[in-house]
């Protein structure tokens, strides 16, 4: 009897093993033996959602533009996350490195026996998907309340939009190039989702580089943009005759701004709010 109950205490109470093998976004398969517990995230949107799911405390290290949540800034800071400082990342032993498709990054550290996880974030499923492969990596269970809540946030702020700004063409500037956030990306899908049109159609993928000839021609009603950027449109050829020139309806981002919007993780409801605020207060067309 008494031999029972202990064999029933032993595996009911006894550590788990802990063993998953995940496919990364370049296709690599990783093994984890155990949860990792020091990571460096070298990406600010990869930094954001490990934290989003309690992991803060895990990470050592970050790459420069890391700036949330707020106790992320006291991490040591690795440089870009296309050309860390190798030498310090090195230093601070890190069990996983998490970084976007690097392949010269990616091959110096695995010379170093560095283990490597690659996510790329596009879009809004992609970003779900980095949550689920980030709760298998800490062995947490928090990527879906972290997704869902970021969707309610989204459709609230869809919802608070009157009804006057749908359909509104907007062209949406990443950075200068120009670079613009195409229907297919993350951006354009928040734009979608709050009922405006987005002048770069989905054949031309997600961030890609235009002609500024095609905004001309596009014509858009709104342009969001970073304030870094404001001063150089209409130095543009032709962009002066824009009808968002002409009206007015130029939505400056500020850098803090441009932080939450621009990146792919757990702050997209918030972005989606600074999204809506630039319509209503510059795309309301009389």
């Amino acid at each position: 009897m008494y031999l029972k109950i202990f064999l029933l205490s032993f595996f009911l109470f006894a550590p788990q093993a802990f063993a998953n093998e995940i496919t990364d976004d370049s296709g690599e398969k990783i093994i984890l033996s155990s949860p990792s517990v020091r990571v460096i995230s070298l990406l600010p949107s990869i930094t954001e959602s490990v934290c989003s799911i309690g992991q803060c405390t895990s990470l050592v290290g970050v790459d420069d533009y890391s700036n949330s949540p707020p106790p992320v800034k006291a991490l040591p800071h690795l440089g870009g996350g296309l050309t860390p400082n190798i030498e310090l990342l090195v230093s601070l032993k890190p069990d996983l490195v998490l970084l976007s498709n690097n392949q010269r990054v990616i091959h110096k550290l695995q010379q170093l026996g560095i283990k490597v996880f690659v996510i790329e974030t596009q879009t809004h499923e992609d970003v779900r998907r980095s949550l689920n492969k980030l709760d298998l990596i800490f062995n947490t269970h928090k990527s879906q309340s972290v997704w869902q809540s970021m969707q309610t946030e989204i459709t609230k702020v869809a919802k608070s939009l009157p009804s006057s700004v749908k359909n509104l063409r907007v062209y949406f500037e990443v950075s200068t190039g120009p670079y613009a956030a195409g229907q297919s990306s993350f951006i354009g899908e928040t734009l979608s989702r709050l009922g405006v049109q987005n002048i770069v159609p989905k054949s031309l993928g997600e961030f890609p580089k235009l002609n500024p000839e095609f905004i001309v021609k596009a014509d858009p009603e709104l342009i969001i943009v970073g304030d870094n950027n404001l001063l150089d449109l209409t130095q543009r050829p032709g962009w002066k005759q824009l009808s968002a020139i002409k009206a007015n309806r130029v939505c400056a981002l500020s850098k803090d701004q441009s932080d939450v919007v621009l990146r792919p993780g757990p702050r997209m409801g918030e972005g989606a709010q600074i999204i809506a605020n630039c319509i209503t207060t510059k795309g309301l067309i009389p």
